[in-house]
């Protein structure tokens, strides 16, 4: 018996954590920390593979413990011979100083030629891994410097761009089976570099469209296309069973877990895969009952992270991020009474002048607002052209900028000292501070910070539009397209902490400490002689207190 892929540490509290293994069959999985009571779990079985999420308790508050996995009684974790150092269990206070890692985007692919080269060299090129480089530096240093949590922001695994390896297995042209999920998964978290680095760091993640499809769920239209495809049916439920299991299920407490009906099935119930087969059935057909949302305080901060993807409504005339119950449930915790409050969602928030007003303008002529013909063209524009971030959501869009006055205003408790949308998706990388007018009551300083990809990084091309899309000249261009759609003015304005935006495969974090805070960005660059590990450049750091906002009272 022994580990196909793990150990993982998922959600962590002051004394608590869980581990998430999947193993080669069934077993009782222990987890042994030192120096403290051994936790155990049997696994679960669920489409022929087997899993378990252990509840590790009695651990000290701001602790760093090593921990070993064993498998029915032998101790399969840490590998023998390894070269990493050892995994730990890491916990945190409110008092404690917190890093927070974060970033998107991360194709699995050979860390060897074509795929280290430049997408402009080859087609294959994805240039080195930011993530891995992360984890090789996070080797050579103490534990105490080592991440708190990472999160992961969407893109996990690609189901439209996988691995050779995958690629060879596969029974079709497509991604469409629950196995075919598990070697994506193998593929992405299974390689050592990044397996040591997912036992070691505590990671929260959400997905975003490529853990199912480009461009999932942008529009009705959309939706209805790829309904018609016979394979879409196998890839949509495959991709919300393995995301239940890989993915959401670590991302919440032990407490949340007791109380999720599906999670009791799963460990105890008869026919535990069609239990799971029906839920991923239902999350496809219907928004409502199947919250992916969900929260975690690390230190001093909390973290809210939200689904921006599965939870759409996309009837024409009332679109919506989420729905009505997710959002009620996302006002309720993304609160203040914490001293920094991070709001995670895979799709910025805040983006350049011209993408804002092209998406919000967009999604009111793809809903027929300038004529049937222009409608056809903007819905293909928004494919084309991936439209689909908040401002083409305008009115969940003006909620959230509602929310984050409130919340930073004090009317939802005392307001943080900052509060910062995470996010990906983009393929670039930026630090927004958003202002709010005179006279909103803001205390919290409020930014957005973006760091993708991981590993995918945009051609020369791409890069020049995205660059143009910063500039005041398409801002100003695009807006009297959208004004004269009936968009209105948003109630904030923003501006880059920087010149302009990174293109790097790139890793970012937030650095807490007290009411102080601070976002740093490192891009992975290859080594010179275009072999061997990647070499991690430290490009920009900036602190995000309220003293550097630029407009509130």
């Amino acid at each position: 018996m022994n580990l196909h892929l793990g150990p993982l540490l998922r959600h962590t509290t002051q004394d608590e954590a869980t581990i998430w293994v999947q193993t080669d069959g069934p077993c009782r999985v222990e987890v042994r920390p030192e120096g403290v009571e051994p936790s155990s779990e049997q696994t679960f079985t669920v489409e022929g593979h087997h899993y378990a999420l252990v509840h590790v308790t009695g651990l000290e508050p701001g602790s760093t413990t090593p921990y070993e996995v064993a498998l029915d009684g032998r101790v399969v974790w840490p590998e023998p011979d390894t070269e990493f150092p050892p995994s730990v269990i890491r916990t945190q206070t409110p008092q404690d100083k917190v890093k927070v890692v974060f970033g998107s985007c991360r194709v699995a692919a050979p860390h060897e030629p074509p795929y280290t080269l430049r997408k402009d060299e080859d087609e294959s090129g994805r240039e080195v891994d930011a993530l891995r480089g992360l984890a090789l530096e996070l080797m050579h240093q103490p534990p105490e410097e080592w991440p708190h949590a990472l999160v992961l922001l969407g893109d996990q695994v690609y189901a439209d761009e996988v691995h050779p390896e995958v690629e060879e297995k596969l029974d079709g042209e497509h991604v469409e089976t629950y196995d075919d999920y598990v070697d994506l998964y193998t593929a992405s978290w299974g390689e050592p570099v990044i397996r040591w680095l997912l036992s070691t760091v505590s990671s929260a993640m959400i997905f975003d469209d490529h853990d199912v499809h480009d461009d999932w769920n942008t529009s009705v239209e959309w939706l209805a296309e790829m309904r018609q495809k016979g394979w879409w049916r196998r890839r949509i439920v495959a991709a919300f069973e393995s995301y239940l299991v890989y993915q959401h299920l670590g991302n919440l407490s032990y407490d949340d877990r007791a109380e999720y009906q599906l999670y009791q099935d799963l460990q105890h119930g008869d026919e535990p895969t069609e239990r799971l087969r029906e839920y991923a059935r239902r999350a496809d057909a219907e928004v409502e009952g199947t919250r992916w949302s969900f929260c975690r305080d690390i230190g001093p901060a909390r973290l809210v992270m939200v689904d921006s993807r599965a939870g759409r409504v996309l009837d024409p005339g009332h679109r919506s991020m989420v729905d009505a119950d997710e959002w009620d449930w996302i006002t309720e915790h993304a609160t203040g009474d914490h001293e920094h409050l991070m709001i995670g969602t895979s799709l910025p928030l805040i983006m350049g002048p011209a993408m804002h007003w092209l998406e919000a303008w967009n999604e009111v002529t793809a809903d027929g607002g300038w004529g049937k013909l222009v409608k056809k063209l903007a819905e293909k524009l928004r494919q084309e052209l991936d439209l689909e971030h908040w401002p083409a959501f305008q009115t969940s869009f003006h909620a959230v900028i509602d929310h984050l006055r409130a919340v930073g205003a004090g009317e939802h408790g005392e307001p943080p000292t900052t509060i910062t949308v995470l996010s990906g998706d983009v393929h670039h990388a930026y630090l927004a501070e958003i202002g709010f007018p005179p006279g909103s009551g803001v205390q919290s300083a409020v930014w957005q910070a973006v760091c993708s990809p991981f590993r995918n990084p945009l051609d020369a091309n791409e890069r020049r539009v995205i660059l143009g899309a910063w500039t005041k000249a398409a801002g100003r261009f695009t807006r009297l397209f959208a004004k004269a759609a009936g968009v209105k003015d948003p109630e904030v304005r923003w501006r880059l902490a920087h010149d302009k935006p990174w293109f790097n495969n790139q890793v970012a974090w937030l650095e807490f400490d007290g009411p102080r805070a601070k976002f740093v960005l490192v891009k992975a660059l290859p080594p010179e002689d275009g072999t061997g590990d990647p070499i991690m450049e430290r490009v920009f750091e900036r602190s995000i207190e309220p003293n550097r906002v630029f407009a509130r009272t």
